[in-house]
Formats: C-alpha cells, structure tokens, sequence
C-alpha cells in the first residue's frame, strides 16, 4: 500500500508564500490537486519524471512544482497566494506508464491525506 504524505500547509496572508512537500516522489508522473470546501477536487500542477511541469491557468506564474531525486520529494511552491487558494493540498502519483499527458484525475492512482492552506485576506 502506497502512502503518500504532505507537509507544509498552513495560514498566511494574501501575497504570502508557502512550500509544500510530498514524500516519497519517485514516480514517472506526480501531481498537486487541490479542494476548496464545497467544491470538486482540481489539478494544480502535475510534472512527469521531474520534468515538463504544467499548471492550472489560476496558478500559473504563481506556484512551482518540481521534484528533489535525491530526497524523494516533491515540492510545490506557492507566492503571491489568494484567499482563493485556500484548500486542501493533495499530493497524486501514478507508476503505470500513461500514452496521454497531462493526466486527468482518475488517472492518479495513489493520494496522500492532504494538507491545509488557508490563505486570509
């Protein structure tokens, strides 16, 4: 039984910055999914092998997702955050070699408990 665990979350301000960490993280395709009370589950970011990151339109220039080999991690950094970030952080992870990219979310086949980020104006 893979178990997926992030780190990191927590309260800031808006315009705060925050560093997410999932662990471990050596599979072929990774991801930050996120879910705000009330609403469905969507992507943040998603990168394959370390490489080739792509980002959800609301995140993009904010929020960086890369991958430390040597530590099994993965990262997601955020700036610049908006009350409207506030959700739960989830890390997502799939082994099995995918022929679409980037991956829908039923696509992900392990998931970590989730962590807070609540962002106040």
């Amino acid at each position: 039984q893979v178990q997926l665990a992030e780190s990191g979350g927590g309260s800031v301000q808006t315009g705060g910055s925050l560093q997410l960490s999932c662990a471990p993280a050596g599979y072929t395709y990774m991801a930050w999914f996120r879910q705000a009370p009330g609403k469905e589950r969507e992507e943040v970011a998603q990168i394959i092998s370390g490489n080739f990151p792509s980002y959800t339109d609301p995140v993009k220039g904010r929020f960086t997702i890369s991958r430390d080999d040597a530590k099994s991690t993965l990262y997601l950094q955020m700036h610049s955050l908006r009350p409207e970030d506030t959700a739960i952080y989830y890390c997502a992870a799939r082994a099995r070699l995918s022929t679409t990219w980037p991956l829908e979310i039923g696509d992900f086949e392990y998931w970590g408990q989730g962590t807070q980020v609540t962002v106040s104006p």
